[in-house]
Order: C-alpha cells, then sequence, then structure tokens
C-alpha cells in the first residue's frame, strides 16, 4: 500500500480533519499522520525518522506544516497555505494556547514562550538551503485566493517553480481538499 505522510499545522494535530479527509478521499492509501512535538528540532526529526522508515510516496504539508513538509529533502510533496514565518506568528501570541484537536497525548494546551519563537527563527533561517533542479521537481504548493491569515506565495515562487491556487481560505475544506488538493496529489503520483 502507498503511503501519504500528512503534516498539520500549528496548534493542530494528526486527528485533524483535514488528514482524515484525504484519507477518506485515498482510501488506496494509507495515510500516517503524527502530532508534531511544539519544539521545531524535535518535530523535524520525528518527521525525517517516519520518512527515513516509511519512504512516504507523498507528503502534504498544511501551514507550519508545509514548512516542515520543505525541508523534507527527496519526496513528492505538496505544501498547503506554507507558513514560513511561524516564528512571527507566534510571538504576537506568548501564552498558553489551546490544542484545536485532540493529541494521542491527550495535552489539550502549549505555551509559546520567547525561546520557542526563538527555535522557529533559527529553523527558519535555514530553511530554504539546499534546494536543487530534483527538489523543485519535488516540490508543488496550493494557495488559497482568500487565505487572510498567511500568503507566502512570493516567496515560495523565489525557490520553487510549481505554485497553483486555489478558490478557498487558509483553513481547507472538504471540498479544497476534494477539489484541489486530491487532484494535484494524484497528478503527481502518476
Amino acid at each position: 500500500m502507498k503511503t501519504i505522510i500528512y503534516i498539520h499545522g500549528l496548534s493542530s494535530s494528526g486527528a485533524s480533519g483535514t488528514a482524515k479527509n484525504i484519507q477518506l478521499l485515498l482510501p488506496e492509501f494509507k495515510v500516517v499522520a503524527p502530532d508534531l512535538p511544539i519544539d521545531p528540532n524535535e518535530a523535524l526529526s520525528l518527521l525525517l525518522k517516519i520518512c527515513k522508515e516509511l519512504q512516504p510516496d507523498l507528503v502534504i504539508g498544511t501551514s507550519m506544516g508545509g514548512m516542515f513538509a520543505q525541508k523534507l529533502r527527496g519526496y513528492k510533496k505538496i505544501l498547503v497555505n506554507p507558513a514560513f514565518h511561524v516564528s512571527e506568528f507566534m510571538r504576537k501570541n506568548l501564552g498558553v494556547q489551546p490544542f484545536l484537536n485532540p493529541r494521542e497525548n491527550k495535552e489539550t494546551e502549549y505555551k509559546i514562550t520567547e525561546s520557542l519563537c526563538d527555535a522557529y527563527l533559527q529553523l527558519e533561517e535555514k530553511q530554504f538551503e539546499g534546494i536543487d533542479h530534483l527538489e523543485q521537481e519535488l516540490t508543488w504548493a496550493l494557495f488559497g485566493e482568500n487565505d487572510k491569515l498567511v500568503n507566502c506565495k512570493e516567496e515560495f515562487c523565489k525557490y520553487y517553480n510549481h505554485a497553483l491556487t486555489f478558490p478557498g481560505e487558509h483553513r481547507l475544506t472538504f471540498e479544497d481538499i476534494k477539489d484541489s488538493v486530491v487532484p494535484l496529489g494524484k497528478a503527481m503520483l502518476k
């Protein structure tokens, strides 16, 4: 069975509606959607380990998950409304924040600190290193035309060639997944 790794955004979990809808719409694939640790280095280490073990056919990351997906070199990937500057958003939201979806460890909240923001900033400053022609061919992005929260399309296009838009917002609806994410994923896997 082919494998898709789904990487969720900030304040979310692997139990997000997006992960569930991708699995529903692509039943021939196994969708693996881990809960990311809040620490960015731990999150990236976990994702690299999972990718090494599973050798996914496709990686899909939304928002912050798009930033992490972009760091996974050598895999076909779709970045959906990628947030390449999570640290900036976090600095405006210091303190305890709720998780929006249930997490396996049952945690319901996390804390944004200055040091956590700094850790994200360090990762963000190096996120586009090592991009070669192969990475440009493996990496696609989808940008919601009505995304009022994040817009990193111009920055993405400085490094990559494959950017598409869809008529959605930052958060994906079932229709966005069905009409934009899934068709692109299927085309990439042919």
